[in-house]
């Protein structure tokens, strides 16, 4: 981003006015004016910026996000702001009557040598907006679009305002740009070695236009990492608007543009591909080609071919030689195969014709086929009259419709009179009763219905349809716009069209692993017991981190709490834990845990763009969706005490009560939870892969690249970053008490130092650990103890708030303001109340701090369940899973001397 300086001296270079300047600059320091949602529709989300250090809104991933990956890589812009200040903007609509209203644009982009605001749609949109509002929407001959009110607007600024349609994406260059963000995001530290750079570039040079698949495959010193390291520094050369680098054959390499031009013009200039045609057909006047000589055939005998060549020489072959050098390649045609277009009524034609008038279309054409090539059979079953008929049908159709079987459908299931039998005045009435009376949100019955429309039909003197037909004519138009208008969108949405992409834009499930991940939550079929007490507590809450490419579970967390922040942070901390990395881009619905700080600045932090699935759609999630099923199927509904049977509660009976059979702990339930995620469900066949996960992670690493410098070390750093912090982030150094959080003061002995004390520290807190915070302190993480330790220390955030909420309960009568104080929440959970009220949220944190356990390398508390039982399940547990090795153990200072039992979160 620009300093003030940079500002003031680009602004003085392009000879910005005072008042530009000052709109400019309210723009640059302003927070975005809205935040964006995705609709109904849309998918939004965030994009962690590099070039402007903050993230993006994008309302569209459509359309709004691949802008965003534009302007982002584009050396021309300086800046960009997502949703800046409203502009006011005056226009007619089609009746001429003046509007004038605030908009708000997409983007306002700083460039080089201009600057304006930009403003991004569907072409669909823009089209359906220029219908209703052609003087604000409009369409140049060449096919852009433009805005006038907009434009008006910027011109008096000497600024520029500019709409952007999908039309105008180049997908490809999306594609390429998201394949290779990791490597552009880390271009200035990564190295390629000399002898891998030297091997790549020489095989690039000895074969020009060389495919990516081939280079790969030819690879001795270099890896695919480094190819696409060069690719990315510039170093080699490909044009990324050209083909997608996931599909490797139809990428082809050069050492440089100017190469790779004269390449394709090169290309361009060679003959056509119908040019010497091996089918050649042996008639007299056919011209054919032999040892470079053009010739052409003047005689076909029974025995002997004569050709003529340009001197009018005549040389004979014999038919058999001739055919064996056609065989061999040696004589060609130098006549262009013209291949016949079929038009759109014949394809018509074609389409509606059934399975009946296929086949008797094919019978006829086997009828007339000796007719046609002049060997008419000896006997014929058919009549001459049949045939002729047939036989010109067929030739009429190949001369007007340039396909001559067309001629021969019958299209018998199209006979009869089609047309509706009931008078067109009753149509148009029962049309407007079911449109107004019965499609509306009173959803009336249809009897009721058509008992006003017969009142009416005989008010009118109409003929009245019988209820049979009514039915059928609201069925007919039965589907997801009925059910809208009755019901609203969110009913409506199971009748919805899936949604298929019938153009090229980005694949729906990435080019490779670890491009897109999703994340979800699922309340497990299962009844879970306390490990100490044997209590019977709640079905837990799992949360899944799929890998979307190779459908593999990267992450897997199970916690008694209903899906929070706690959950999302804690399988991000996983997935590094398991995998060292993280996903590019993470989608998520629109719960409130995605939309946490904690959350959206882990991410911010790691550079991963988040998308949201749109509201009420479940397709979008359908990965997720369709894993949450197998995992109850394949494994939790083979546990004692699942909860398959209360889905029809009246068969429930205290006999077969999954709460009365309950034996499996949360611990326990996690560790086997794991195995299957990471050990079974991985290794298995995926119907929609044709190979298991691991493989298809395997594979597409392997043309990807590892790209090892996106590894995360799993240390204390690490694990601190997953922790929450407070909604301003810091905390003031108070001299004696320490930092304030949450009501409770916190302390370390680094806050002896005079220069921190005053000072504003960033500060973190453990949600399963109210005793325990940290501060950041002079460029390392320091532990720091709760005043009240011996009463916080073990007890989580949800205990904390729990109790927070009890005491102002118990207190409202006493005083209208109470101020809750660490002293009075210490007291009060020391108290017997207080253990009566918390008791259960006691019960399901202990379980939990046994899921943490395990997470750390440690094992299930609580009886084990025998191996034999989980084989039934398909669950193998003495393999080990793999765990990724930190690659550094980070600053962290831990306060050894104040707390002698420490737990690590």
């Amino acid at each position: 981003m620009l300093s003030k300086n940079e500002f003031d001296n680009w602004c003085d270079r392009l000879t910005i006015s005072e008042q530009c300047r000052k709109l400019i600059q309210a723009i640059r320091s302003s927070e975005p004016s809205r935040r964006v949602g995705g609709g109904s529709r849309n998918v939004s989300g965030r994009y962690p910026s590099r070039k402007m250090g903050l993230t993006i809104q994008f309302e569209s991933h459509r359309v709004e996000l691949p802008r965003i990956y534009e302007l982002e890589h584009d050396e021309d812009v300086i800046e960009f702001y997502d949703q800046p200040l409203p502009i006011k903007i005056d226009y007619q609509d089609k009746n001429r009557r003046k509007l004038s209203h605030f908009h708000t644009p997409d983007f306002f982009v700083i460039r080089s040598k201009s600057a304006g605001w930009e403003e991004c749609k569907p072409k669909n949109n823009l089209q359906k907006l220029a219908e209703k509002s052609p003087n604000r929407y409009c369409q140049s001959k060449d096919g852009q679009w433009y805005s006038p009110p907009g434009e008006d607007y910027a011109k008096q600024f000497g600024l520029y305002y500019r709409l952007y349609s999908d039309a105008e994406i180049n997908w490809f260059l999306q594609r390429n740009i998201i394949f290779l963000e990791d490597y552009y995001r880390r271009s200035e530290s990564l190295v390629v070695k000399e002898r891998s750079a030297t091997e790549v570039l020489s095989l690039v040079s000895d074969n020009v236009g060389i495919s990516l698949a081939n280079l790969l495959s030819n690879l001795k010193e270099a890896s695919a990492d480094e190819i696409y390291t060069l690719i990315a520094t510039e170093k080699l050369y490909v044009n990324l608007s050209a083909a997608p680098l996931a599909e490797p054959s139809r990428v082809h390499i050069f050492r440089d543009q100017q190469t790779a031009n004269a390449y394709v013009l090169l290309q361009t200039t060679l003959p056509d591909s119908s040019f010497g045609s091996p089918i050649i057909k042996i008639v007299a006047g056919t011209s054919i080609c032999w040892d470079g000589k053009g010739l052409s055939i003047v005689h076909v005998g029974e025995r002997e071919i004569v050709l003529s060549g340009e001197d009018e020489q005549l040389i004979k072959l014999k038919k058999a030689v001739f055919e064996n050098l056609i065989h061999q390649g040696e004589i060609t045609s130098l006549q262009k195969q013209e291949t016949p277009t079929i038009s759109e009524e014949s394809w018509e034609r074609f389409y509606k014709a059934s399975p009946q008038d296929q086949e008797e279309a094919l019978r006829r054409y086997k009828a007339i086929e000796p007719y046609l090539q002049g060997q008419p059979p000896e006997k014929e079953t058919i009549s001459d009259r049949t045939i002729r008929d047939w036989k010109a049908k067929y030739l009429a159709a190949q001369q007007n419709c340039g396909c001559g079987y067309i001629g021969l459908l019958s299209h018998s299931h199209a006979k009869g009179n089609r047309n509706r039998k009931l008078p067109k005045n009753t149509l148009a009435l029962m049309e407007e009763f079911i449109l107004e009376d019965y499609e509306t949100i009173k959803q009336k019955k249809m009897f009721e219905v058509y008992g006003s429309l017969v009142l009416s039909c005989e008010k009118n003197s109409i003929i009245a349809p019988s209820y049979k037909t009514f039915v059928k004519e609201v069925k007919r138009r039965a589907g997801y716009d009925q059910t809208k208008k009755r019901q609203g969108h969110r009913a409506a949405y199971q009748h919805q069209e899936f949604y298929w992409e019938l153009k090229r834009t980005t694949p729906r499930h990435g080019d490779r692993p670890f491009e897109i991940g999703h994340i979800d939550h699922t309340e497990l079929d299962a009844e879970l017991v306390c490990s100490s007490t044997g209590r019977k507590l709640d079905r837990p809450w799992a949360t899944f981190l799929v890998d979307a490419y190779s459908r593999r579970l990267l992450a897997v967390y199970l916690s008694f709490d209903p899906p929070s922040y706690r959950s999302c942070l804690m399988v991000l901390r996983l997935c590094v834990k398991n995998h060292g990395r993280l996903p590019q881009i993470v989608v998520v619905d629109n719960g409130s845990e995605f939309h946490s700080t904690y959350f959206e600045t882990l991410l911010a932090t790691f550079e991963c763009t988040k998308k949201h699935r749109p509201p009420a759609k479940a397709r979008f999630s359908a990965i997720c969706e369709r894993l949450f099923g197998t995992s109850n199927t394949q494994f939790v509904h083979n546990l004692q005490g699942n909860t398959q049977i209360t889905r029809n509660v009246r068969q429930v009976t205290k006999s077969v009560n999954p709460k009365n059979h309950a034996i499996w702990t949360l611990n326990l339930l996690y560790e086997y939870l794991c195995v299957w995620a990471y050990e079974v469900y991985d290794i298995d066949e995926h119907p929609s892969l044709g190979q298991s996960p691991r493989e298809a992670f395997a594979t597409g690493m392997l043309q990807s690249g590892s790209r090892t410098h996106l590894m995360i070390s799993y240390d204390e750093n690490f694990r601190i970053l997953t922790l929450p912090t407070t909604e301003r982030g810091k905390a003031k150094v108070q001299i004696g008490h320490g930092v304030k959080i949450n009501y409770i003061y916190y302390w370390s002995n680094a806050f002896r130092d005079p220069e921190i004390e005053n000072t504003s520290v960033p500060i973190r807190y453990d949600p399963f650990d109210a005793g325990t915070a940290y501060a950041f302190v002079r460029g390392q993480w320091v532990q720091c103890i709760s005043q009240y330790y011996a009463d916080f220390h073990g007890r989580s955030e949800k205990e904390m708030k729990l109790a927070t909420i009890e005491l102002r309960k118990r207190q409202q009568n006493h005083t209208a303001q109470l101020k809750i104080s660490a002293k009075n929440l210490a007291e009060f959970l020391g108290s017997l109340e207080a253990q009566e009220v918390l008791l259960k949220q006691r019960s399901r944190d202990a379980e939990v701090k046994g899921v943490l356990q395990i997470i750390e390398g440690g094992q299930a508390k609580g009886n084990r369940v025998e191996t034999s039982s989980l084989e039934e399940m398909g669950v193998n547990h003495s393999h080990n899973q793999t765990q990724f090795q930190p690659l550094s153990s980070g600053n962290v200072a831990i306060a050894s001397d104040e707390l002698e039992v420490y737990e690590e979160f």
